[in-house]
């Protein structure tokens, strides 16, 4: 099944959310490969040229698959498709997240505390302080530290990761036979050792320019938060942070001087209430609700709810069994999608039964 799996993401004009549709049209990956081209026309968005390249590709694909699965084997690299149970459940939720995922490393990517760290390349002493400062506070927390191994920022926060025992995951915009910048060749060593490097690029791609917002919305997906520290008007952080806020995921900013052009990106996305201000480690965990000290469980009286849907009552079930859940996780648990489970905790909500905590986190009243 994993050639298969891998040559779906090769054929050309196939991209993931296409992709996805074809899958669950046609039954399995496999059958993708076997459908003909007139059964391929029939699927809602799937036209003539499409379908064409779907045949004409379709063995190359499959022989470059065959490569891939050679070169993964051999250096012990694991291979997620979206549909495996180990694929991060935060990104899984995701409209647009990769059909496949290649990760080297240890660490465990459904942990239940991750945040991105983003920044620029340029970053200067007061951004590199405030990183330090920060993955320091979170080093009680046991998180998982998210970003894209670049220069500045990236680096910083893998190494006070590494530095304060954190896992670390640098999310790359190529292959995993190569690194880039080279320069970071011992770090993402390190980082292997003690968390890890993912990609959804086969061995051999390069580290074109184009290829890195496209992998943001990996490092945005993968996380609870996204921390940006220090980001000029335009750049890969603030796409990032984007990405994040179209996730309704948490993004936090630290604040600069209104003169620095390293902070106008931190400085506008507060301003226009894209990102919350932040000062510290503190701040972050009070937002996302990682200080407070574990409540004694309460015990709801289901007889006093009347008139709950199937799926409500399946999510008081699991509250009742956990002091809070994010959204995600009750999706993950439900096997169900964001939109009716964010319908029903509505409900749940008016009803006063379920309450919205910091980090957009739920729990019974």
């Amino acid at each position: 099944m994993l050639l298969f799996q891998i040559a779906v993401t090769l054929i050309p004009g196939i991209g993931d959310i296409t992709g996805k549709k074809l899958i669950a049209y046609c039954g399995d990956v496999e059958a993708v490969f076997k459908e003909k081209k007139q059964h391929l026309m029939r699927i809602p968005g799937i036209r003539e040229t499409l379908a064409g390249s779907i045949i004409s590709h379709r063995n190359d694909a499959l022989r470059r698959a065959e490569k891939e699965i050679s070169f993964i084997e051999k250096y012990k690299i694991g291979s997620f498709f979206f549909t495996d149970d180990l694929y991060p459940h935060r990104l899984k939720n995701c409209v647009d997240s990769p059909m496949m995922l290649y990760h080297k490393g240890n660490t465990e990517l459904n942990k239940s505390k991750i945040v991105s760290i983003v920044g620029t390349r340029s970053a200067t002493e007061y951004g590199k302080e405030c990183c330090k400062s920060i993955v320091e506070g979170l080093a009680e927390s046991d998180v998982l530290i998210v970003s894209g191994l670049a220069h500045g920022i990236d680096a910083c926060a893998h190494r006070e990761a590494l530095k304060n025992g954190l896992p670390t995951l640098g999310v790359l915009a190529h292959g995993l036979d190569r690194i880039y910048p080279a320069v970071h060749r011992n770090l993402a060593q390190k980082m292997i050792d003690k968390g890890g490097l993912i990609t959804d690029y086969i061995s051999e791609t390069n580290p074109d320019r184009e290829n890195f917002p496209k992998r943001n919305r990996i490092i945005a997906g993968l996380s609870d938060a996204t921390i940006i520290i220090e980001a000029a008007k335009k750049g890969g952080a603030l796409i990032t942070a984007d990405i994040a806020n179209s996730y309704n995921r948490d993004v936090f900013a630290v604040p600069g001087k209104i003169t620095d052009t390293f902070s106008e990106g931190c400085n506008h996305f507060i301003k226009t209430n894209k990102a919350a201000l932040i000062q510290s480690a503190a701040d972050i965990k009070y937002l996302m609700g990682w200080d407070t000290k574990k409540q004694k469980d309460t015990v709801v009286q289901r007889k006093l709810f009347v008139n709950l849907s199937p799926e409500e009552d399946a999510i008081v079930k699991l509250l009742e069994k956990n002091i809070q859940l994010s959204i995600d996780t009750i999706c993950l648990e439900l096997q169900t999608t964001t939109s009716h489970v964010a319908a029903a905790l509505l409900n749940l909500e008016f009803e006063g039964i379920v309450k919205t905590l910091p980090g957009k986190m739920y729990s019974l009243v």
